[in-house]
């Protein structure tokens, strides 16, 4: 069945399938083919054809076609298998894999919607992006990858390859993809559609700029976001809240946010503060405002019976439904005191009308006193079990073929109302994401991440990966979430080493639970300590000395955040985003790049004094500790006693003089 020219693209329609080829974007194309009809309102993370150049359309005699759109190219063989070329070169990039006999071809629509797409494995390649994940590598090569949003899991279906190519598989459905030595395949549970978009660049920055222009570009950062965030489990009163902040400013140390966690609501689902322990909330916006710190307030998508919104949700039909019948619920700890845990339902982001509702108690509840950074947890939402995931039925549709959407319209909720407000640079801390959601101004952390040295090992590899994916603004629980003790000097090397770490990171917040622990599983649940001057005098120091590198820092972030903006380039990226001919760069994982001026290596081993630290080629590096400056290309033992880790500065750099 041969081609044909249709609406500016190829198409190909036989008894089995429709497909349909076409530009999308300057240098990229756009890929779609159904059993049935093709949908043209079908959800995903391409909402709308942006400009492009004129493609070049070709049909052959032999069946076959082609398509031509900037820097990529299209093959399309007789029997539907495409290949993707490097239109200048002619060099096979990517290519849909050729079936083994007697086995289906590239794409496969099987029973209960259930697809597949193949693409041919490649030796040597490497692969990064696919959100967040903490299997501890960089390179992808070889791994099984849940397309799921879980707590610690932000599942972001986009594939940056070292073969210059990039890929979006735009389907919010759950699945999976394995990159194995010969097949790439995609898999997605429900929807009964392929649909993915490919790229071509010759650098992995000209392949971000071309993914976050058709999903969305970051909005700029705002002022207050780049300074230091403090953040425990959790301030319980609006007098302690305050009393850590007053303290910050008694010391002279920076702070530019404090964090409000939950609980701080009377039930879940009221979406305002509890009047009891948090008696004048627009007094204490006010004081905060007069210390310069901002007050990030927690949100949760859950929604109690006897809350605020529960009834009136409900009967707007709100809340997510299970395919077993009723609403979905899981239990969850409640302030009632004759049922402490009790069954929550979950507020359905995928539908307009809910998240206006959500928006109208945020903007009453906590825009009207000032507050306008909103920690989005437990946005996956957070059901526990994939068993309960599975039975979720949104308005967008079943779990099995949307469930994706939720962390990113849930973080469109907030982006919607400030932006109705005329503010255009939202930015909210969230648990999970999905593509596109770095234009609604998702703060991506980590997650309730162990508090050990192998966790921040894994967080360095994990946050590399989420700068691949698009998504510039991400950090962790400095010194992790689950434990650490005060206390012990043991924990104290932990703490100071993912201090040091988050001093470059592009949100630098401290955050966990501490011991002593307060019940869990309660509305009483808290941590012990956990601000700059909880770790010892040794620890203090050594932090207020980051703090301050920190502040020094901001206009270089400032510079950094205005081009993500323009171009989605990651404020931390790897070594190779920035020295791509350097092959050698390609293969360290355990290092970064802070912009393009500052490189960084984090220590994440205990005891380490010095660490190997690989300088790309390309440039010269400033040491500025010793002043000496060293030849890229090289590798060294660098000194890292306790109180700071390996850094280098590129030749030249304006940010040079903030490290002296």
């Amino acid at each position: 069945m041969s081609y044909s020219i249709r609406f500016g693209g190829l198409e190909r329609h036989t008894a089995e399938e429709i497909l349909r080829i076409e530009a999308w974007g300057p240098h990229a194309v756009r890929v779609r083919a159904a059993s049935g009809t093709i949908d043209p309102v079908a959800p995903g993370a391409l909402d709308s054809l942006p400009p492009s150049s004129q493609a070049e359309l070709s049909l052959s005699d032999d069946g076959s076609a082609r398509l031509v759109n900037g820097r990529v190219a299209v093959e399309a063989s007789a029997d539907g298998r495409l290949r993707f070329l490097d239109a200048a070169s002619g060099c096979e990039l990517l290519a849909e894999k050729k079936p083994y006999v007697h086995h289906a071809g590239p794409r496969v629509h099987a029973a209960g919607g259930r697809t597949e797409q193949h693409f041919e494995g490649y030796d040597g390649e490497r692969l990064h992006g696919l959100g967040q994940h903490l299997h501890g590598r960089l390179d992808q090569k070889g791994c099984v990858i849940d397309l799921v949003q879980l707590n610690t899991t932000a599942a972001i279906p986009f594939l940056h390859s070292s073969r210059g190519y990039g890929l979006l598989w735009n389907n919010p459905a759950t699945g999976r993809v394995e990159l194995g030595a010969d097949t790439t395949r995609w898999t997605a549970d429900g929807g009964g559609r392929v649909d993915y978009w490919v790229t071509a660049g010759d650098t992995p920055a000209q392949i971000i700029d071309a993914y976050t222009l058709v999903t969305g570009r970051p909005p700029l950062l705002p002022e207050w976001a780049s300074g230091f965030w403090q953040s425990k489990l959790r301030y319980r009163t609006q007098e302690e809240l305050l009393a850590v902040a007053r303290e910050y400013r008694e010391r002279g140390l920076p702070l530019s946010v404090i964090v409000c966690d939950f609980f701080h609501w009377p039930n879940m689902g009221d979406w305002r503060f509890e009047e009891s322990e948090w008696p004048d909330p627009a007094a204490m916006v006010e004081e905060l405002d007069d210390l310069g710190v901002k007050l990030a307030v927690s949100v949760w998508p859950t929604v109690e019976p006897g809350s605020d919104t529960f009834d009136e949700l409900r009967a707007s039909g709100h809340l997510v439904q299970d395919t077993d019948g009723g609403l979905l619920t899981f239990p969850w700890p409640s302030r009632s005191a004759e049922e402490p845990m009790r069954p929550m339902a979950y507020y359905d982001a995928t539908h307009p009308g809910a998240r206006a509702a959500l928006w109208q108690r945020l903007n009453d509840n906590y825009r009207s006193l000032g507050v306008t950074s909103f920690w989005l947890d437990a946005c996956e939402p957070d059901l526990l079990t994939r068993e309960a995931a599975d039975r979720a039925l949104y308005a967008a549709g079943p779990a099995a073929e949307v469930a994706n959407l939720y962390p990113v319209l849930h973080t469109r909720t907030v982006a919607d109302g400030l932006a109705a407000a005329g503010d255009d640079r939202p930015l909210s801390l969230v648990r999970s994401a999905w593509a596109g959601s770095q234009k609604y101004g998702a703060a991506l952390w980590s997650g309730d991440i162990p508090s050990t040295f192998s966790s921040l090992a894994q967080q360095i590899r994990a946050g590399l990966n989420v700068a691949m994916s698009g998504i510039p603004w991400w950090n962790t629980d400095i010194g992790g979430f689950g434990g650490g003790d005060p206390a012990d000097p043991a924990y104290h090397e932990v703490l100071i080493r993912w201090f040091q770490y988050g001093t470059f990171s592009p949100v630098m917040r401290l955050h966990g639970d501490r011991k002593p622990n307060h019940p869990t599983f309660s509305t009483d649940m808290s941590g012990g300590p956990n601000e700059v001057w909880s770790y010892g005098e040794e620890a203090y120091g050594i932090l207020r000395e980051h703090l301050s590198l920190r502040e020094r820092l901001r206009p270089y972030l400032r510079e950094l955040s205005e081009e993500a903006h323009r171009t989605g380039a990651p404020p931390m990226r790897p070594l190779f985003f920035g020295f791509p001919d350097d092959e050698h760069a390609w293969d360290v994982d355990d290092q970064f790049l802070l912009g393009p001026d500052v490189l960084v290596a984090p220590v994440y081993e205990a005891g380490a004094r010095s660490r190997r630290v690989y300088l790309p080629s390309g440039a010269r590096w400033l040491d500025p500790v010793t002043g000496s400056v060293l030849e890229g290309g090289t590798t060294l033992d660098a000194d890292a006693p306790l109180e700071r880790i390996p850094v280098f500065v590129r030749e030249g750099a304006a940010v040079a003089a903030q490290f002296s």
